[in-house]
C-alpha cells in the first residue's frame, strides 16, 4: 500500500506532525509559537542587559560615570530577569498544561475516524494489528513531539539565533562555541534515534502479547475461568516472560546508547574549555570589553546547558519515540474506503457476482465463486458446518468487505465502488459474537440508530426480541463495573437482537446470534423474525435446521462454496450436504429426548 511504501525521515514525519498540531489546535499553537519567540528574546535581551551593567560598574568605578547610570542598569536588568521568568512559567502552562491536553483529545480521534475508514479485512492481518499497536503507542507523544518542535525551533532557535549575531559582533570566533556544544551531542541523538527506532519494531509483537496476558490474568472477561481452571500461574508466566524480554531489550538499546553519550559529553565538555579559553584571550587583547567577557562568560555555562538539554533531553526524547509516531503518521498514509455517496434501493435486492475472497495472509479461499441474488422480501438461510464460509459471506453480502474477485450490490450500490457510509445505510444485523456495552439498556439498543431515537421503538423492538423487560428498565446501567447489574447470556442476546430490529433497515441479517437460547426459544424468534422481516431483504445464518425451515429459500455451504440451494423439503427429500446434517440434528434431537 501506499502508505507503507514510504520512506519515513525524522524530517518528514516532523513536518507530518505540525500540520496535525495545528488540525487539533489551531490558535493555541500559534499563540504558544508566539510565546516561544517572546520568551527567547527576553533570555537574548538579558545578555546584552548584563553586558551593560558590568561596563557601567566598570565605568563607574574609573571614574567615567555616576552611579545613577549603574542603578539604571541594575533596574533594567532586574526587569528583564522578572520578564523571563513570567513568560517562562506562562509559556510553560500554555503549552504543556492546556495545548497537549486538548491535542491529546484531537489526535485520539483522528486516529479513530481513521480507522473507521479503513478495509475492515485489514484488521485480520497480524501486521497491521502490530502496526495498530504502535500507531496508538503514538497518540501520547505526538502533542508533546509537536510542542517540542514549536519549542526547540521557536524558544531556542530565536534564542541561539541571536546568541550567535551577539557573539559575531563581539568576535566571529565566538560563534564556534556554539557549533562546538551542538554537534557531538547531535551526533549522539541521530545514533539513539536510529536505536530506538529499531527497538519499537521489534517491541510492537511482544507488546501485543504482555496486554493479551494481562487481561487473561485481570479481565473480568476471564477472570472465572482463569481461577477455576487454575491457569493463573500459566498465564502469569507468560506475562512476566514477556515483560522480561521487553525489558532486556530496552535496557540493552539505552546501554548502548548510554556509552556513546558519555564519550561525546567528555567532547562538548572539551569544547567549552576552548570557547572559555577564547573568552578570557579576547578579553585581556582588549577585544571585547571587561562587561562582555563577564556577560558572555555567565551564559556560556547557560548556553552549554541549554544545548545539551535541546540534545539530550528534548531531541533525545523524540529520537526515543521517532519509531511510535512514525507508525502513527504511516497509518494515517493507510489508503482508506471511498467511493459515491446514493441512498440504496432494496426493491433491487443483493446481488452477489462469482464473488471470491481470501483472507489476509492465508492462500485458500474462504468464499469460492459464490453468485447469490436475494429479492426484496425474501428470507435465505444460509447453512454449512463450521468454516464452511458463512459467516464470510455474509460480511461480504453486507458490504463490511469487499470480494477479492466478482461484485456485490446492495440496494443496486456496488460495494466497492460506493462509500461505505451509502452501503451499511439501510442494513441491520446481529451477530454471533454481540457487544454487551457497559451502559444504559436504552443506549445499547438505541446506539444502533442514534439519528431517529424514539421511545415506542425502543419498545417495540425489546418486545419483538422478547425481552425480559422486568429484568431491567430503560435506564438500567448494564455493567456491574459501574455500578449497574449484569443479565443471563440469553437476555444479553435477546437485546442484541432488539439492537438490530430497532435499526430501520430494507436489509437485515441474523448471523447465529441465538447460540446461548434452547432451540424451541430459537425458533420462536425466528418465526418473529420471518414476520418482521417481510417486505424486506433477509438472511439468516444458523447451524440448527430447524430454523432453517422458515426461510423462503435455504443455501448450503461447504469449503466456502454454494453447493445446493432450495426449500427445506427439497434439499430433503434429496441425497447430499443438507439431508446428511438434517438425519444427525434428528438423531441428537432424539438422544436428546430420550435421556
Amino acid at each position: 500500500m501506499n502508505g507503507e511504501k514510504k520512506k519515513y525521515t525524522f524530517t518528514r514525519v516532523m513536518l507530518r506532525v505540525i500540520p496535525i498540531s495545528f488540525k487539533t489546535t489551531p490558535v493555541l499553537s500559534i499563540v504558544v509559537i508566539l510565546m516561544g519567540i517572546l520568551h527567547a528574546l527576553t533570555w537574548a535581551v538579558g545578555i546584552i542587559a548584563t553586558q551593560n551593567l558590568f561596563d557601567a560598574v566598570s565605568n563607574a568605578a574609573a571614574g567615567y560615570i555616576g552611579i545613577g547610570e549603574c542603578i539604571m542598569s541594575l533596574l533594567i536588568l532586574t526587569a528583564v530577569t522578572f520578564g523571563q521568568q513570567v513568560m517562562n512559567g506562562v509559556h510553560n502552562f500554555v503549552g504543556v498544561g492546556i495545548a497537549i491536553p486538548k491535542s491529546l483529545r484531537g489526535v485520539k480521534t483522528m486516529l479513530h475516524r481513521k480507522l473507521q475508514r479503513i478495509d475492515p479485512s485489514r484488521f485480520e492481518e497480524t501486521s497491521f494489528l502490530d502496526d495498530l499497536n504502535k500507531a496508538r503507542e503514538g497518540i501520547a507523544v505526538i502533542p508533546l513531539f509537536s510542542q517540542l518542535i514549536f519549542l526547540i525551533v521557536c524558544f531556542y532557535g530565536v534564542y541561539f539565533g541571536s546568541i550567535g549575531i551577539y557573539l559575531y559582533r563581539l568576535k566571529p570566533i565566538l560563534v564556534i562555541t556554539l557549533v562546538v556544544a551542538f554537534i557531538p551531542a547531535l551526533l549522539a541523538q541521530i545514533v539513539r534515534g536510529k536505536v530506538f527506532t529499531k527497538l519499537e519494531e521489534q517491541n510492537a509483537p511482544l507488546r501485543r502479547e504482555y496486554e493479551y496476558y494481562q487481561k487473561t490474568i485481570c479481565d473480568r472477561e476471564y477472570f472465572k475461568e482463569t481461577r477455576l481452571l487454575g491457569a493463573f500461574d500459566f498465564f502469569h508466566k507468560l506475562f512476566s516472560d514477556t515483560m522480561l524480554l521487553l525489558t532486556h531489550k530496552t535496557w540493552q538499546a539505552e546501554r548502548k546508547t548510554a556509552l556513546l553519550q558519555l564519550l561525546l559529553n567528555i567532547t562538548s565538555f572539551a569544547g567549552m574549555a576552548i570557547s572559555a579559553y577564547m573568552l578570557f584571550t579576547a578579553t585581556m587583547s582588549g577585544e571585547i570589553t571587561v562587561g562582555a567577557f563577564a556577560a558572555v562568560f555567565a551564559a556560556l555555562g547557560n548556553i552549554f546547558s541549554i544545548m545539551q538539554e535541546i540534545i539530550n533531553m528534548h531531541i533525545g526524547s523524540m529520537n526515543r519515540d521517532i519509531g511510535k509516531i512514525t507508525n502513527f503518521v504511516r497509518m494515517l498514509d493507510i489508503p482508506e474506503w471511498t467511493g459515491t455517496e446514493k441512498a440504496p434501493d432494496f426493491s433491487k435486492g443483493i446481488v452477489a457476482q462469482n464473488i471470491s475472497f481470501t483472507y489476509p495472509g492465508r492462500d485458500e479461499p474462504a468464499v469460492r465463486d459464490v453468485s447469490l441474488t436475494i429479492a426484496e422480501g425474501e428470507t435465505i438461510a444460509i447453512v454449512g458446518e463450521n468454516g464452511a464460509g458463512k459467516s464470510t459471506l455474509v460480511r461480504l453480502l453486507t458490504g463490511i468487505y469487499h470480494p477479492s474477485d466478482g461484485k456485490v450490490t446492495v440496494g443496486g450500490l456496488d460495494t466497492a465502488r460506493f462509500a461505505p457510509k451509502s452501503v451499511y445505510k439501510g442494513i441491520s444485523g446481529v451477530f454471533q459474537k454481540y457487544q454487551r456495552y457497559k451502559m444504559t439498556l436504552k443506549d445499547n439498543v438505541a446506539i444502533s440508530d442514534m439519528e431517529s431515537p424514539g421511545t415506542e421503538r425502543l419498545d417495540t423492538a425489546l418486545h419483538d426480541a422478547d425481552f425480559n423487560s422486568e429484568s431491567a428498565g430503560p435506564d438500567t446501567m448494564l455493567s456491574p463495573e459501574f455500578d449497574g447489574i449484569d443479565l443471563s447470556g440469553g437476555q444479553w442476546q435477546r437485546l442484541a437482537i432488539a439492537r438490530g430490529l430497532y435499526r430501520q433497515n430494507g436489509f437485515i441479517v441474523l448471523d447465529e446470534p441465538t447460540s446461548a437460547i434452547d432451540p424451541i426459544e430459537e425458533t420462536k424468534i425466528y418465526t418473529q423474525f420471518q414476520h418482521l422481516a417481510s417486505g424486506k431483504c433477509a438472511v439468516v445464518v444458523t447451524h440448527r435446521l430447524g430454523s432453517a425451515k422458515l426461510a423462503h429459500r435455504i443455501v448450503v455451504m461447504d469449503g466456502g462454496r454454494i453447493i445446493d440451494t432450495g426449500t427445506h423439503n427439497e434439499l430433503v427429500a434429496r441425497p447430499g450436504k443438507y439431508a446428511d446434517m438434517w438425519i444427525a440434528q434428528a438423531k441428537w434431537y432424539e438422544r436428546g429426548s430420550s435421556q
